[in-house]
């Protein structure tokens, strides 16, 4: 038993309201069950009651034991001195107001409802599960979880701005800067996400803005920053890179990133780290107000010839910089488009709108409806227990329910598991 579900118990008064007594006796009738208080201070504020037939009108104070009240030290603590019922699951010990009056104490165990205990009981198995829920998941009404996979979206881009409104503070609000910066990062994916960012703020956007209408200029930088222009390699194209990021450095005081910061290891050749810096030329290279062409952007098939661009003749031929390889196009695939859209594109919009007062979430969702649900374990296993995904946006609300409530087991704080308990 956990207070948490104390505290769910009475703010639903999910227990018998009409026979309610206080341990003395006293007849509790509820009358509004108050504000659930998630600082410090008592667990439910401006309740109403009427205890005996008298109004009273305070706070609660929660325990699973009443000797925790002792236990807390909340008898010393004057945010306490307007609790007007201690609600505990166990009684054993009377608690005492600053007028020496035991303080009215109602004792939940007697007076929850069977069902919910049981359900309860089942959703905090001890059992080892995926999800808690995982053997009641397919019960929950088509409605109610179309509507919470919705809402999970919005919180995961909720989470997803607290970088991205970082950056922006440290760029003075320069939304161009800010969307290399993250395009950056999500060209590195998982494995060199952070280094590709680092990367991208490594000098300021400004440099970028002046060479990016030279492409030999922006691959040098690009290149430079990365440190891989520091080896002797006898190579025109490779030199010509080295002389202009000589050039640059000296002309912007670049300072390069520590050697070898980009992993390689097991990579997939058109993930390596130089291809995606390859491609990251290009698209700045032929795009030159990407910020705004992404705002005017509605249609999944503009965003694909958007980002349709295409790597330099020697990135055709190689992989890294030291050995040919077959020719290749090395084109940006729609899968890798997706993925920049989905986190990228999406919640950077979603800043800008919110900033402006306006978010266009009929959009947002209608833009996330348009591409292919992701490939995961975490969705492979959702589909297993017979939850398919149809598209990006419920990939991406289950994975906010996976790792935000599933595997920290917020129950009480999930549609889900809330409708399990009340059923």
């Amino acid at each position: 038993m956990k207070e948490e579900f104390l505290h769910f118990l009475w703010q639903y008064k999910l227990f018998n309201v009409t026979n309610l007594r206080s341990v003395k006796g006293e007849t509790i009738e509820v009358i509004n069950s108050g504000v659930y208080n998630t600082n410090s201070g008592p667990d439910f504020l401006n309740v109403e009651l009427k205890i005996d037939g008298q109004l009273w009108i305070g706070n609660i104070e929660i325990h699973l034991k009443s000797s925790d009240w002792y236990a807390h030290h909340h008898e010393k603590d004057a945010n306490y001195d307007a609790v007007i019922l201690h609600v505990v699951w166990n009684y054993d010990a009377d608690v005492f107001m600053k007028n020496n009056l035991p303080l009215p104490t109602v004792e939940l165990e007697r007076f929850i409802q069977k069902e919910v205990l049981v359900n309860y009981q089942k959703l905090f198995s001890k059992e080892q599960r995926w999800i808690p829920c995982e053997k009641q998941i397919t019960e929950i009404d088509s409605f109610l979880l179309n509507n919470w996979l919705e809402r999970l979206f919005f919180e995961r881009l909720e989470n997803k701005s607290i970088l991205i409104k970082e950056l922006l503070l440290q760029s003075n609000n320069d939304y161009e800067a800010v969307l290399f910066q993250l395009l950056a990062k999500n060209f590195g994916l998982k494995v060199n996400g952070e280094a590709f960012l680092e990367l991208a703020k490594s000098f300021e956007f400004s440099v970028l803005r002046k060479v990016r209408f030279n492409e030999e200029q922006l691959s040098a930088l690009l290149f430079g920053q990365a440190s891989f222009l520091e080896n002797k390699i006898e190579d025109g194209y490779y030199l010509e890179l080295q002389k202009e990021y000589k050039y640059l450095q000296h002309k912007y005081q670049l300072k390069p990133l520590a050697k070898q910061r980009f992993q390689f290891f097991r990579m997939r050749p058109n993930n390596f780290p130089t291809i995606r810096i390859a491609q990251l030329v290009a698209l700045y290279f032929k795009q030159q107000h990407l910020f705004s062409q992404t705002l005017e952007a509605t249609h999944l098939k503009d965003f694909y010839m958007l980002f349709s661009v295409e790597v330099n003749d020697f990135w055709k031929t190689h992989y890294t910089f030291e050995a040919a390889s077959k020719k290749s196009p090395k084109k940006l695939t729609k899968s890798f488009i997706d993925l920049l859209i989905i986190n990228t594109i999406v919640p950077l919009r979603f800043v800008y709108e919110q900033e402006r007062g306006v978010v266009n979430e009929e959009k947002l969702l209608q833009l996330m409806q348009q591409l292919k649900p992701e490939k995961n374990s975490i969705i492979s296993k959702f589909s297993e227990l017979k939850i398919e995904a149809k598209n990006a946006f419920e990939t991406q609300a289950l994975l906010e329910l996976k790792n935000n409530y599933c595997t920290k087991k917020r129950c009480l704080q999930c549609a889900i598991g809330n409708s399990l308990l009340r059923k």
